[in-house]
């Protein structure tokens, strides 16, 4: 049965709309394309970006949802071709969910007489990444979904049948060899399942990880040489699943630990490291300095210990948000040490990719302090942090009200430093609710930005986004 609320009008709105379907976060139902002619381009665009900027967001198309996490995966790209703007699209990723608006997910994945589930069945909601020639839009309960480069949905990705569960939105791209590094949590054992896929998009790699029990490990971390899994006490409930809506829930009972094995290795190489309770749904970077494994990301104290709510505006308390954290993992004695890196909150965290898994400077991430407008906006700030002054941080401040989103480094041609390049993003502009794609100089982030091109309708706020470039 479908899932309504009558509070709501069909865009979902109204005056019981939850905190993910106002503002920036309201969804578009519409799928467009807006030529060059309709895109006003301030600044000047660099040459040298060919390509496409998509984001993708959990866009429903009854225009309601329980929970930010499930709506209908919705992509919004914009491509770059010899300094101007060629299109704005968005499209819908056709999966079974799509193609049931509303309907209970459980419902269409779980057959009731094998208790198998249909891995087809995708919100396809969370991040878009290229690799291997093909566009793949991802959520961590399912299969990939290849697109193509014009945003319409090719169909589930198996990677020729060696997959059958879920596959995380979150896989690690090493700079050096091309491989993805993924893996897929379950509520039944094996909880957790680790990929290696070759540069080709073949998966070479599949074995299962011996966890405590069902937790939700929305992300994974990797050096060089190593792989780190994050066994946080975030467990599905079976009970809350079957009422509809997130079925996460804190647990006391369960551990906190990072496991850390060889990049190729299996369940028997792994070692696990106790840290203190809390939640980490972001990695920044990690690698492998002598003895010792460093991880950086973006911890907070508990998740979901009385409602599955998310918010990240200004009226959340501050010390529950997000905030740059540092683990550092002696894998010789079994030390451990870990602490915050900075007093402010800040999310999406995001590195130049030619530093995956190898000692690094620079990070970037949307600051989600609140922009002091008294809105429930995500924050108007993009934060540059600098690893070798202790993650002091530079800010680009956006005008007041606007809202950017995950920032994604891209380097310039010919770049002869790790922050030689640019950021780009989307912003919300509440007073005419539209959106534009931003592009900022990496190296000087407080400064103007180097290019807008703006949109004439609101991208909705969503999660996460990639740069895909042409072909070379």
């Amino acid at each position: 049965m479908a899932k309504t609320n009558p509070a709501l009008d069909p865009r979902g709105q109204g005056p019981d709309a939850p905190w993910h379907l106002i503002e920036s976060r309201t969804p578009v139902f519409d799928e467009v394309t807006v030529l060059s002619d309709q895109l006003e381009v301030k600044g000047a665009i660099p040459p040298e970006l060919n390509g496409r900027y998509i984001r993708n967001t959990a866009n429903p198309q009854t225009g309601w949802t329980e929970h930010w996490f499930i709506g209908d995966g919705m992509l919004h790209g914009i491509e770059l071709q010899n300094g101007k703007a060629s299109w704005y699209r968005n499209r819908y990723v056709r999966t079974p969910q799509y193609a049931n608006p509303g309907a209970d997910r459980l419902e269409l994945a779980l057959d009731p007489e094998t208790f198998t589930f249909d891995h087809s069945v995708s919100a396809a909601n969370t991040h878009v990444v290229g690799h291997g020639g093909r566009i793949l839009a991802l959520e961590e309960g399912a299969f990939p979904y290849e697109v193509n480069a014009e945003l319409d949905t090719v169909g589930p990705h198996t990677f020729d049948g060696v997959l059958t569960g879920s596959f995380t939105a979150h896989p690690k791209f090493c700079p050096d060899t091309g491989e993805m590094l993924a893996f897929g949590y379950a509520q039944v054992e094996p909880f957790l399942t680790y990929y290696r896929v070759d540069a080709g998009g073949k998966m070479v790699q599949k074995t299962p990880i011996g966890v405590t029990g069902p937790t939700m490990m929305h992300d994974m971390a990797a050096t060089r040489d190593h792989t780190i899994f994050m066994d946080l006490p975030a467990i599905f409930d079976f009970e809350l699943a079957m009422k509809g809506g997130m079925p996460i829930r804190w647990s006391d009972e369960y551990p906190a630990r990072f496991g850390i094995m060889p990049r190729e290795g299996a369940d028997a190489d792994m070692r696990w490291f106790d840290v203190k309770p809390g939640y980490c749904f972001h990695t920044l970077n990690a690698f492998d300095d002598g003895d010792e494994t460093v991880v950086y990301g973006m911890r907070i104290p508990e998740i979901w210990r009385d409602s599955s709510a998310m918010a990240l505006d200004a009226e959340v308390d501050p010390a529950s948000k997000p905030r740059l954290h540092e683990w550092r993992f002696n894998r010789s004695t079994g030390a451990v040490s870990e602490g915050y890196l900075d007093d402010d909150s800040s999310e999406f965290p995001r590195i130049a990719d030619a530093k995956q898994g190898y000692e690094f400077r620079y990070g970037y991430s949307l600051g989600v302090t609140g922009d002091g407008t008294g809105t429930s906006g995500m924050g108007g700030a993009l934060f540059k942090y600098d690893l070798a002054k202790a993650g002091s941080k530079t800010v680009h401040q956006f005008p007041t009200g606007h809202e950017p989103g995950e920032p994604v480094f891209v380097p310039a041609a010919g770049a002869t430093s790790e922050d030689d390049g640019y950021l780009m993003t989307y912003v919300w502009k509440p007073e005419t609710d539209t959106s534009y794609l931003v592009i900022l100089d990496a190296s000087n982030i407080a400064a103007d930005p180097i290019a807008e091109v703006h949109i004439p309708r609101r991208v909705v706020a969503g999660f996460h986004s990639s740069w895909i470039p042409d072909p070379r």
